[in-house]
């Protein structure tokens, strides 16, 4: 199986989930939805260009390890959204906000983070395309159109994604895939190298968790009785109305001797 592999890292990030009233929560990984979102901007495909969206949600399977979620971090905003006049349109954010103060519509507003979290993604193709391959994605990862970010256009990335191709009998392996140490790669007389210095600057365990799609088995060809079963609402259905539907993913955490 081929899959395209890369690594995601910034001092912050925001994998959003169901917002209710003004609380922008984020999940622990990335999801589907803010992959496939990462991997269009690279392309150069609009938010409103359904169609491209439709090509890239039919044909990319996504495998999330999480190396280290980061610590949670709660930014509390106060946002004012003014009613719409569809007699007047504004030009500016200071002419919107120009108008009477009891239009202004306060709400306050409460925004979750990841700081430090380490993301391995690993990308296969459902269906042969001539158009989307996976050098082609890669290739545009290296060089991506739109800038890049993790969740929140105020969260780029800290260091290049640093996307391989790598070929391998099971997902696992394709996620266990090593990279430069983000942080330094001495500590004292002890030289490390890659995951084992990471977790030492960033103060991530030896505990990684492992997201994907399909059956239970794809990850390493076993069975795996602590394995998590769920379906999280995160499958992009149309980007201009915001809606999502549900599917199918495992989730399973395991000790790492490295």
């Amino acid at each position: 199986m081929e899959y395209l592999v890369f690594r995601l890292y910034g001092p912050m990030a925001s994998w959003g989930q169901a917002a209710v009233g003004g609380d922008r929560p984020t999940a622990m990984a990335p999801g589907r939805a803010a992959i496939i979102g990462l991997l269009g901007a690279a392309l150069g495909v609009k938010r409103d260009d359904e169609a491209g969206q439709q090509r890239l949600f039919d044909i990319i399977v996504v495998a999330v390890k999480q190396l280290g979620a980061g610590t949670l971090l709660r930014d509390y905003h106060t946002v004012q959204a003014p009613s719409t006049d569809k007699k007047f349109t504004h030009y500016s954010r200071k002419s919107e906000l120009a108008g009477p103060k009891e239009k202004l519509n306060t709400v306050l507003s409460s925004r979750h983070y990841r700081q430090d979290g380490v993301w391995v993604v690993a990308i296969s193709l459902s269906q042969h395309s001539a158009e989307l391959t996976l050098e082609y994605l890669q290739a545009k990862l290296q060089r991506p159109v739109f800038p890049l970010y993790l969740g929140r256009k105020s969260c780029p990335p800290a260091l290049p994604l640093t996307p391989m191709l790598v070929s391998t009998d099971h997902l696992k392996n394709a996620l266990d895939t090593d990279f430069p140490a983000i942080v330094g790669n001495e500590v004292g007389n002890d030289v490390r190298t890659g995951v084992t210095t990471d977790r030492y600057w960033l103060g991530m365990g030896k505990q990684a968790t492992y997201y994907w799609q399909g059956e239970l088995v794809d990850l390493d060809g076993e069975h795996h009785d602590d394995t998590l079963t769920y379906h999280p609402w995160d499958d992009p259905i149309s980007r201009s109305r915001w809606q999502f539907g549900q599917r199918r993913q495992h989730q399973l955490t395991l000790m790492e001797d490295r």
